[in-house]
């Protein structure tokens, strides 16, 4: 599994911090609750596991802070000021 950019995202975080994975994302600055989105690839291999196993594992680095709520999810999220076609048979927005 690996994160990929998509033509949505506004910004790549931790873009000149070696010690991390960049990570390309979507961050609206109007949401109020700071929301971030990420798009996720898998292998083959991944979605084969996912597929008998029905499962995925998360891993958090908090730095011994209160974790933050989480979601994940196969829909694409609704991404403001862009053209964007929702996963799972939703219809596209203009």
């Amino acid at each position: 599994m690996k994160l990929i950019e998509f033509p949505e995202q506004t910004v790549i975080i931790a873009k000149d911090q070696p010690a991390y994975i960049p990570l390309p994302a979507y961050r609206d600055e109007t949401d109020p609750r700071g929301r971030i989105a990420c798009c996720w690839k898998l292998s083959w291999r991944d979605r084969l596991y996912v597929l008998i196993t029905g499962r995925v594992w998360q891993q958090v680095l908090t730095f011994n802070q209160p974790l933050q709520p989480q979601l994940l999810t196969t829909a694409k999220p609704e991404m403001q000021g862009h053209n964007t076609k929702l996963s799972g048979g939703a219809k596209e927005k203009t």
